[in-house]
């Protein structure tokens, strides 16, 4: 089984989106048994007292509009242990690649990508908590899930 994580700042806007709209491309493919997907943060400033926040209300609003449910979905924080754990781990833009070497230290397995670097456009996905765009986000999401899943098909 194929086991990745995407992982955002705080894991209530992006990187849930990614991991529901993911699992929704392997569903869709019939290779739910193939793949564990799951998300999770580089910081801990959407967790308190050990309990994550559910995902962002927008953000759930937008997956809602594509027929996608995240419930009971709350944000994690990504632990170094977690490199040994799966096989990839998919980061929303440079920031997250940065937070998450130092969580990790080095990557020796090459298990660290940004999900825009699998679509021809590369970049950052789009980060809504400041534009309030999360449909641009989605729209970014969706292109680099497709491109990411293809990539692995191959």
């Amino acid at each position: 089984m194929k086991r990745i994580m995407f992982v955002c700042h705080g894991n209530i806007c992006r990187s849930p989106m990614a991991e529901f709209i993911f699992k929704d491309i392997i569903l869709r493919n019939g290779l739910d048994n193939e793949y564990y997907i799951t998300s999770s943060a580089t910081s801990s400033e959407e967790i308190w007292n050990g309990v994550g926040n559910p995902v962002y209300p927008p953000a759930r609003e937008e997956l809602a509009k594509h027929g996608l449910k995240c419930d009971g979905k709350r944000a994690v924080r990504l632990q170094k242990s977690d490199y040994d754990e799966y096989d990839l781990f998919i980061c929303m833009d440079s920031n997250n690649m940065r937070n998450i070497g130092r969580i990790f230290g080095n990557d020796p397995d090459g298990k660290v990508h940004k999900l825009m670097d699998y679509t021809s456009r590369g970049g950052d996905v789009a980060d809504p908590w400041y534009t309030d765009r999360f449909d641009i986000t989605y729209r970014d999401i969706l292109e680099g899930c497709k491109c990411l899943f293809e990539y692995l098909q191959k």
